[in-house]
């Protein structure tokens, strides 16, 4: 997402007013409100219907409901959210809005002269967190590929007798054979050892079951 592009946006606003200004002052830099909502009440089914690029909210401070379904949206299908309050909000408030996923959090309303720094930068910490997020999950996911490896080489020497390195170049071996990722394969054989010990089945060979 590029912050300069005309975005679809989704409004929610229960002041028709205030709304009509905002939706003037988006226009006139290029983009669409695709709809206006007065509440967020039902925001990711919302959002899954109308396929909005952002998400900008305009009241006098974000109450309990609205911080649920903002951090249930971004948890679901995350999407930049600008919070605009007309009230001044403390710093809890503000850190409570941050962690339900807004990516801009605006005193005194949405200015028509501040409109285009606000998305910019708005859509710019979104683009930045998920990326954090997205790296983040890639670590956790090596991480738990690690320890899955590491246990089935465990399995592996203690069921054929082997050392950590023959064990090691065995699982290689037959995640190449099946055009595995390791990981996989390692899941794969942790189940068939697994299920062979429960069933007392020592002699059995489950490299050539494991395809």
């Amino acid at each position: 997402m590029e912050s300069r592009e005309s975005l679809r946006i989704l409004l929610i606003d229960n002041n028709p007013e205030r709304a009509g200004h905002v939706c003037q002052a988006l226009r006139k830099e290029g983009h669409e409100v695709i709809r206006q909502r007065p509440d967020a009440s039902g925001l990711t089914a919302a959002v899954a219907r109308d396929q909005p690029d952002m998400v900008i909210i305009d009241m006098e401070s974000p109450d309990r409901d609205t911080l649920e379904n903002m951090s249930t949206l971004n948890e679901h299908a995350p999407r930049p959210i600008v919070f605009c309050a007309d009230q001044p909000g403390d710093r809890q408030t503000i850190q409570a809005a941050v962690r339900a996923g807004v990516s801009a959090y605006v005193m005194d309303g949405l200015q028509p002269e501040r409109v285009r720094s606000i998305i910019d930068s708005a859509v710019a910490q979104f683009e930045s967190f998920q990326a954090l997020r997205d790296e983040l999950a890639q670590t956790r996911g090596a991480l738990e590929d690690r320890k899955v490896i590491e246990r089935a080489k465990g399995l592996i020497m203690r069921h054929e007798s082997c050392d950590e390195e023959a064990a090691y170049s065995l699982l290689r071996r037959t995640a190449m054979d099946h055009s595995e990722r390791l990981a996989v394969m390692a899941r794969r054989v942790i189940d068939l050892l697994d299920k062979s010990a429960a069933d007392n089945a020592r002699n059995s060979k489950p490299f050539q079951q494991a395809g």
